[in-house]
């Protein structure tokens, strides 16, 4: 899972893998002019994702995986914008026929930024980090089915599994290999990508410098720089202003108009990942109860709820699949809205008169106008909601780590994600024996289809039980000025390749 400016990412799938890669200069949709460009550019990207910190495993965020994520760091596989797994670091790979074993051959001749040469110990120790004790990325717990890894010499890496993991090759995609022998991770890197860090601004921006000794297809400008602002309007102004070239998320649909309006800018939008939930604390009464929790599914009209948003953007989906998931079905008509049948729900699971629960807020859009919607929703069937607004930093302590809420706002962004209701220790609680066996079941799959039927009956039945509220799906609009190309259209994870971007 990943959530918008806080660290967790997992996600668990299977995927088609790509025989052949080369190297960074393919990764990228294109969009916007062609004609030459000037490979000395610098491309000031604006983003509202400034990372915490530059580590990945240790509370990074959002901003880290924007910014780094396939610029600075690699990984053995790479997630496309395409949402394909391609080998990267690893030139091949073969699995033993029990499924247990993955031996990778690394690529040679790829160097750090430090000048070190990578070799399978930098691979192990990046593997253990990810999965060591303190970690912070919610990967870990799909990586610990990892039993032994083994480093038979400096450019083979033999990892066997405790058990089969149909999801294993994806997973790695999420890795970033990370030099051995690197220190203070949180304020600076090595890796192998096709930019290193050059510097970064807290409060203000973060930027990458073309890497000359890279393995792989030079980057195609000299430099990117991440510039961070508070709010929408701001980073708007700064593209209007060409203070930035491209927004990587519009997060303001009113201010479309002006860009489309205007030849000098460039209006896509793709596909995205990021989901909007009421999460339930499905431990906590009265959200243990199934009736409770499609009730209030049942009373919040989450079509007003888009359109008041993101103005005619974006999509209802029913569930946590969106449709670029090979499991997805529309399920919008389970819970759909209607407030007759949430009454009724609500006299039968004992709260004729409804009852009153605190929602858990993170601060920043769009957040606390959700928030205020369900609350007046609510309302009309007799629930009383308490709207407590905290900090991404104190959402993280208080909802994911401690468990202590009752109910909460947050955004999914990663794709197959639907894993998550399948661990009943997860920060929602929700704990169905079967849907936890169908889980497991799909991750030991031999086939792809396999795993999707499963996940589809869990699909089904995580909606049927109102796990969660599943607001809407984010659309994921990208605005650029017209003389740039090469930039990633979708919002995959929250990645945004910038080593494709051409600056006319």
């Amino acid at each position: 899972m990943s959530i918008k400016k806080s660290a967790l990412y997992a996600t668990a799938t299977a995927a088609t893998l790509a025989l052949t890669v080369s190297a960074c200069g393919t990764t990228t949709s294109g969009s916007a002019s062609g004609g030459g460009h000037n490979a000395d550019a610098t491309v000031n990207i604006g983003s509202l994702y400034e990372p915490q910190n530059l580590d990945n495993t240790a509370g990074g965020g959002q901003g880290v995986t924007e910014a780094l994520n396939g610029n600075v760091y690699e990984g053995l596989f790479r997630l496309t914008d395409g949402g394909k797994v391609e080998p990267l670091l690893a030139q091949s790979h073969q699995v033993s026929p029990d499924g247990l074993t993955y031996t990778f051959t690394l690529r040679d001749n790829v160097t750090f930024h430090s000048g070190k040469k990578l070799t399978s110990q930098d691979v192990k120790y990046s593997l253990e980090k990810v999965i060591a004790e303190d970690s912070q990325s919610a990967r870990k717990s799909n990586l610990e089915v990892i039993k032994t890894i083994a480093t038979p010499d400096p450019r083979t890496v033999a990892v066997t599994l405790a058990q089969k993991s149909i999801s294993f090759v994806y997973n790695l995609s999420y890795v970033w290999i990370i030099n051995a022998e690197a220190k203070e991770l949180k304020t600076s890197e090595d890796g192998t990508g096709p930019y290193q860090l050059g510097k970064w601004t807290r409060g203000s921006a973060l930027s990458l410098n073309r890497f000359a000794d890279y393995w792989g297809d030079a980057a195609t400008n000299k430099q990117v720089v991440f510039r961070y602002f508070k709010d929408a309007t701001a980073l708007n102004n700064a593209l209007l202003t060409n203070a930035v070239d491209v927004v990587t998320s519009e997060q303001s649909p009113d201010a479309l108009d002006q860009f489309k309006n205007n030849p000098s800018y460039k209006v896509n939008e793709g596909n995205s990942t990021t989901k909007l939930l009421l999460a339930f604390n499905d431990k906590v009464k009265p959200f243990t109860d199934t009736k409770v929790r499609q009730a209030v599914s049942a009373a919040i009209d989450d079509k007003k709820l888009l359109e008041s948003v993101w103005g005619g953007h974006g999509k209802l989906i029913g569930s946590m699949v969106p449709p670029t998931d090979p499991w997805y079905e529309d399920l919008t008509h389970i819970d759909a809205y209607d407030t007759e049948r949430a009454k009724a729900l609500l006299t039968e699971a004992g709260y004729p008169k409804g009852f009153s629960f605190t929602l858990d807020t993170p601060n920043y859009d769009p957040h606390p106008t959700a928030a205020t919607f369900i609350k007046s929703q609510l309302a009309k069937v007799g629930i009383t909601v308490k709207i407590n607004t905290i900090t991404p930093d104190e959402w993280y302590t208080k909802v994911y780590k401690n468990r202590g809420f009752e109910a909460t706002l947050q955004e999914h962004v990663n794709d197959r994600d639907l894993v998550w209701y399948g661990n009943p220790d997860f920060y929602w609680g929700y704990n169905d024996p079967q849907v936890t066996q169908w889980v497991k079941e799909a991750e030991q799959s031999s086939t792809a289809a396999e795993q999707t039927e499963l996940l589809k009956k869990v699909n089904r039945k995580t909606a049927q039980d109102a796990a969660s509220d599943w607001l809407y799906l984010y659309p994921q609009i990208v605005v650029a000025n017209s003389k740039l190309s090469g930039y990633p259209l979708n919002g995959l994870n929250s990645q945004f390749y910038a080593y494709d971007i051409k600056k006319g």
